[in-house]
């Protein structure tokens, strides 16, 4: 359940030349089994992280906010379906997968 937390904030897409083009899963979200409910480009059982980074977009405290989420859970920002707390994750682990979030934002 803790992996699911993570997969739902590491879905989206980079911006290459001008065209989004799909960015493959850290290894961190891997790892920690963020790839179970969540997609880079597409709502899975979380939001697509590139929903979540365009969110967040110019928002100076996400960061900080976000890798709260993954280390202690969230409820009610993106539907009813809770993101459980990813406790064996590191705050900088943490700090990573939302640097990585938050960079493809549109």
């Amino acid at each position: 359940m803790r992996a699911m937390i993570l997969s739902m904030l590491v879905t989206a897409g980079l911006m290459v030349a001008g065209m989004a083009v799909a960015a493959d899963m850290p290894d961190l979200a891997k790892k920690y089994g963020c790839k179970n409910c969540h997609k880079i480009d597409k709502k899975v059982m979380g939001p697509a992280w590139q929903d979540v980074a365009n969110k967040y977009k110019g928002d100076a405290g996400a960061a900080a906010k976000l890798s709260n989420v993954i280390m202690k859970g969230g409820k009610g920002s993106w539907g009813p379906i809770p993101m459980p707390a990813a406790k064996n994750i590191s705050e900088s682990e943490a700090k990573e997968l939302v640097s990585f979030i938050l960079g493809l934002a549109k």
